[in-house]
């Protein structure tokens, strides 16, 4: 246990490290954002963007709660992630959102919205949207983390919350975009290495019985069908395809994920890092879902006592012995931390360039910028730890689905416009405010129909709303797809864009075009 200790202690301290000699490359709004003029390489890009991709909610929720629930089919959702979330997501956005936020000169997605479509109104107004349902997207890797180290450590959950909490606010503090950039490779790597180890120790398990018709003979467990014993619209089948559809397609559009592209060097990065994040998406993807999976062939009496959401937690630490569960702990701390660095970043952002040097000060120093960024990450952090620690003592939510509602509601609101406004000319300012106004109603009035109508309602408003998170996957994937029909519909019937706008977007020459 004490080495346990020691690899946290030093991992700490590295990244503590990372930020005190990175702290001169944030020293303006565009450097503690893209980590300046010259951008980032093409395998820091595409490890900043894996680990930003894949956190502790992925290791401990989603992989303990849908492999306990789905088996072995719950490896498609890992392997749709590399292929939908990463591969096809570089080819089509990569190239051209670098390319038009250079026109543009747009640092954050809402700053995009405002120059693309030529409203100061839709720019703020996502901007508070970008900044709220991150939140709970932040609160869920916290939790994830602090169950994690209950169980495994026996440390209290609001302890581990506080000092992750410090920790990411230190290192993104001072080092901004480009510490968290160089945080995320070596993330990565440990996260690769971290990942294999806990696939091979979970296989080679003693308590492991590998009765293969417990992976086989439930119809829901199996490589090759979607069916499911619960049935209904409530059932599997809708739950996972759902899964898939929001983790895999909601990444095309959420802000931290996109930040990614704005900051890639050149034209070779780009390849690079399209190659790199899909293997990296893999791996990762499909060992986490199979290590959950793999959750139905230990003894029933060892997961009992716990939700689904607990399941990895106890099984690391029946599993890893002592020595290695301080690896698997920096394992699960890198995706994490990883997470909360680009949210934190991307939420602080929105408010300090977006509405700060947007609307209310409009004449502010870009070192005033800054400077109001770097708090604003911290404030975040706390609202987000507090937050995850009244989830923890009042049961608000579940991991899985806090981090559901985040990525279906940002995603919802902003695929029509992002997506299919850097891909298609004829997208229009009212297919934008259509979209985000309302996918955001429909999100809200979608939780408490399904809530009400859910087979778990009891009566009451609480009732409704928890269990109208808990169908956050299939609410996302429902505003997503409403959000690029409705963009596209409205797009066609509404006065095109000027010229101007189109050729700042589209054809204005810029240096350096990838």
């Amino acid at each position: 246990m004490v080495l346990d200790y020691i690899i946290l202690g030093l991992y700490a301290l590295g990244m503590v490290a990372i930020a005190y000699f990175t702290r001169r490359r944030s020293k303006s709004v565009d450097d503690f954002l893209h980590a300046g003029k010259k951008g980032i390489n093409g395998w820091m890009s595409a490890f900043a963007y894996g680990t930003t991709y894949f956190s502790a909610v992925v290791f401990v929720g989603y992989a303990g709660k849908f492999g306990a629930s789905f088996g072995l089919a719950s490896v498609w959702i890992g392997i749709a992630n590399a292929i939908i979330g990463s591969l096809f997501a570089w080819l089509v956005l990569a190239k051209r959102t670098k390319n038009m936020t250079a026109r543009l000169s747009s640092k954050t997605m809402p700053d995009f919205f405002e120059k693309r479509y030529e409203s100061r109104g839709l720019k703020v107004v996502s901007a508070v949207i970008v900044f709220v349902f991150l939140i709970p997207y932040s609160a869920s890797v916290y939790s994830g983390l602090s169950s994690l180290f209950e169980y495994v450590f026996g440390i209290e959950g609001w302890i581990v919350m506080l000092a992750l909490a410090a920790l990411t606010a230190v290192y993104l503090f001072f080092g901004g975009y480009f510490a968290t950039a160089l945080s995320d490779f070596i993330q990565g790597i440990i996260m690769l290495v971290g990942v294999t180890l806990m696939v091979i120790l979970f296989m080679n398990n003693e308590n492991v019985n590998w009765d293969l018709t417990k992976l086989t003979s439930d119809v829901n467990k199996t490589w090759f069908t979607f069916e499911s014993t619960n049935g209904g619209f409530f059932g599997s089948t809708m739950t996972l395809l759902s899964l898939i559809f929001l983790t895999s397609f909601g990444v095309w559009a959420l802000p931290q994920t996109v930040h990614k592209y704005y900051a890639i060097r050149d034209k070779k990065a780009i390849t690079q890092g399209t190659v790199v994040s899909t293997i990296f998406a893999l791996i990762i993807g499909f060992g986490a879902y199979f290590v959950g999976s793999l959750s139905g062939l230990f003894p029933s009496e060892l997961l009992a006592s716990v939700k689904p959401d607990g399941y990895i937690p106890v099984l690391l630490a029946e599993v890893i012995p002592m020595g290695l569960i301080g690896v698997i702990a920096v394992l699960i701390l890198s995706a994490s931390m990883s997470t909360l660095s680009s949210v934190s970043l991307a939420s602080a952002s929105v408010v300090a360039v977006d509405l700060y040097k947007g609307s209310i000060k409009k004449d502010a120093s870009d070192k005033r910028v800054n400077i109001v960024m770097k708090a604003l990450c911290v404030v975040f952090v706390v609202i987000s730890v507090v937050l995850a620690i009244l989830n923890e003592e009042y049961g608000l939510a579940a991991i899985a689905y806090m981090m559901g509602i985040s990525w279906g509601t940002l995603a919802g609101c902003f695929i029509g416009p992002f997506v299919l406004g850097v891909v298609w000319k004829r997208v229009t300012k009212c297919a934008a405010w259509t979209s985000v106004i309302s996918c955001l109603v429909l999100t809200v009035s979608l939780i408490f129909i399904l809530g009400c109508n859910h087979p778990a309602y009891t009566g009451g408003f609480v009732s409704a709303l928890s269990n109208g998170i808990n169908c956050s996957p299939m609410i996302g994937s429902i505003c997503m797809i409403f959000s690029v029909v409705i963009t596209a519909l409205v797009s066609l019937f509404t006065k095109k864009p000027s010229k101007e706008a189109l050729y700042e977007a589209f054809d204005k020459p810029i240096e350096n075009e990838v």
